[in-house]
């Protein structure tokens, strides 16, 4: 009976994590963001630039979610489409992380 209901411990505890795991992979890496953000996204989103000047506190969270919730209607979709998912995610979390109303803005444009 005691082996039986360490077996079934063990097996919840290992369950418990592999979901923690694979939870939290599926967040962006902000600092990998905020380089891609800057290689990708910067050369055109400054000021004087071909877009609109752009930086995390451009937006408030919601926008940023807004933004990415719709990213196939932006008028950069072609150059979004060359960037993988996880670079999406990845530039996401350092945008939405560093948004106007978030606990740390950017300070830095």
């Amino acid at each position: 009976m005691i082996k039986k209901f360490t077996i079934a411990a063990i097996a919840m505890a290992f369950l418990t994590v592999s979901i923690g795991v694979s939870m939290a992979g599926e967040k962006g890496n902000a600092r990998k963001g905020k380089y891609l953000f800057r290689k990708n996204c910067r050369t055109c989103h400054l000021e004087g630039g071909s877009a609109k000047e752009l930086s995390p506190v451009s937006k408030t969270q919601a926008e940023w979610q807004k933004v990415f919730d719709n990213i196939d209607q932006l008028a950069c979709k072609d150059e979004w489409a060359k960037l993988s998912e996880k670079d999406n995610l990845d530039i996401y979390a350092h945008l939405y992380g560093h948004a106007f109303d978030s606990p740390s803005p950017a300070k830095c444009k």
